[in-house]
């Protein structure tokens, strides 16, 4: 185990290089440049506009830019300078990436909470009415874009007289220090991004859950098991849930990369502190290192979360083994 998880740490520099490359590449291949915005300013003159171009390197040829900007990453872990926020990229991501990573691992927490033991039930009961129910309910949660969640549930809490919505905090939280009239202030605005962004998850990992399960159940061992008159709950938590977890895991690495793309949009409409906005702002406005190092974060993330749930996958199923 310990050579296999080397070697995929070791294959993911070179595939990290490549990607980075490439994204620098797509992001240069963009009509423009920063500067063209001050163009657009009477105030700003052309050679105003060329005086910041060469003041940001951005005159220099690309391949120049690129190879300056991996040397500060290899060197300093300095990933470059965002023209937009005007600050260090890693200064601009390290005040966004704690609530970037705890609004997502909360949603991902309570997605499976609550989708597993749906999924279990609609398996056990897929002819009953509550499963019936339940699968139209997560049709629905397929078809509705989190966004559009959110401003639904946005329009129900303002009618029903309710003010917590958009943002973390209250006006008077924001800058306050921690208490517990500070949690639940926080407790009261996370609940309607974790639940709109959870929608959707919960949707899919109980149609796979359900589906794993149906699989699981028609396997020779769980009719052995039930035939030799093992105790069901036994059955369905040691052999069926155990077995058809397997695909979840997988699902769960994979969803990592959603720490920065996958709540661009709602994190725009609720306005939370997230990266999601951050990484669109940065491409529209041609800020290529802050929109480089982002891409690059998010090809990471796709990178360590399959090695991660290739571990957790052989920990939690004796029948995988990695030599």
């Amino acid at each position: 185990m310990l050579s296999f998880v080397l070697r995929r740490v070791l294959g993911m520099v070179p595939t990290l290089l490549i990607i980075s490359a490439l994204c620098f590449l797509v992001i240069k291949l963009q009509p423009g440049s920063f500067t063209d915005q001050y163009l657009e300013d009477p105030r700003f003159t052309r050679e105003t506009a060329a005086a910041i171009s060469r003041q940001l390197g951005l005159d220099l040829p690309p391949v120049v830019q690129y190879f300056h900007w991996l040397a500060g990453v290899v060197t300093r872990f300095d990933f470059g300078y965002s023209f937009l926020q005007n600050r260090p990229v890693v200064t601009v991501i390290g005040e966004l990436l704690g609530w970037t990573v705890c609004i997502a691992l909360i949603t991902l927490l309570v997605s499976w909470l609550i989708a597993v033991p749906l999924g279990i039930y609609t398996a056990f009961n897929r002819h009953s009415f509550g499963a019936q129910l339940v699968g139209l309910l997560g049709y629905l949660g397929l078809a509705i874009p989190d966004f559009l969640a959110a401003l639904l549930i946005v329009a129900v809490v303002l009618r029903l007289g309710g003010t917590n919505v958009g943002g973390l905090f209250s006006p008077a939280y924001i800058d306050a220090p921690w208490s517990w009239a500070r949690v639940a202030d926080l407790l009261n605005h996370l609940w309607i991004p974790v639940f709109a962004v959870g929608l959707e998850g919960v949707a899919g990992l109980m149609r796979q859950m359900r589906a794993s399960m149906l699989d699981v159940l028609n396997q020779d061992y769980i009719r052995t098991a039930r035939a030799k008159g093992v105790f069901p709950n036994r059955v369905i938590w040691r052999h069926a849930v155990r077995n058809a977890v397997n695909p979840l895991i997988t699902l769960a690495g994979l969803s990592l990369p959603t720490l920065i793309s996958g709540t661009i949009i709602i994190s725009i409409v609720l306005n939370l502190p997230t990266i999601g906005p951050l990484l669109y702002d940065s491409i529209v406005n041609k800020d290529q290192y802050m929109a480089l190092t982002l891409l690059l974060m998010s090809a990471a993330l796709l990178l360590v979360g399959n090695l991660l749930a290739d571990v957790a996958l052989a920990w939690a199923d004796p029948r995988v083994r990695y030599s």
